[in-house]
């Protein structure tokens, strides 16, 4: 496994569609094990693969202990409205308040190339939308309703 570099706001790879992995192979899986321990090390809950330079639909998502890999995942129902604060990896230094689904659920395949439901209630609905918007090169700042000022989050 190895730590890659996060890009951040304004490198214009953060604004491209990625594209659909077709079989998931050896570089996939690395692709994986390397983007939850550069995860892990920035202290983050998500993270997409164009954050990492990759224009794959390939996504990890870590809430509560538990860890998704996400391969072309597709959001297939979605229920409920929360406004919350939210960061990324990819926007150092700031946050802001953005309204998303309640609960959502998820297909996916995973590391072992099956295809995988999962559906989400609040922190993790908003990493799996959060991370999913990544793929078709959305920011949360596109939807910030209102930036926070992240000196009172202390």
């Amino acid at each position: 496994m190895a730590i890659r570099d996060i890009l951040h706001e304004g490198d214009p790879t953060l604004r491209k569609i990625s594209k659909p992995v077709a079989q998931v192979d050896g570089y996939i899986q690395r692709l994986l094990d390397d983007m939850l321990e550069t995860m892990r090390q920035a202290d983050g809950c998500g993270l997409a693969a164009p954050q990492v330079g990759v224009l794959r639909r390939v996504v990890v998502v870590e809430v509560e202990g538990e860890v998704f890999e996400l391969i072309n995942p597709e959001i297939i129902d979605a229920q409920g409205e929360v406004t919350d604060a939210e960061g990324c990896l990819s926007v150092p230094g700031r946050a802001g308040l953005v309204t998303r689904p309640q609960t959502v659920t998820v297909r996916a395949m995973g590391r072992d190339g099956q295809v995988h439901e999962y559906t989400g209630h609040g922190l993790l609905a908003r990493a799996f939308c959060h991370e999913l918007d990544h793929l078709d090169g959305v920011l949360y700042i596109d939807k910030m309703i209102e930036e926070l000022d992240m000196e009172d989050e202390d």
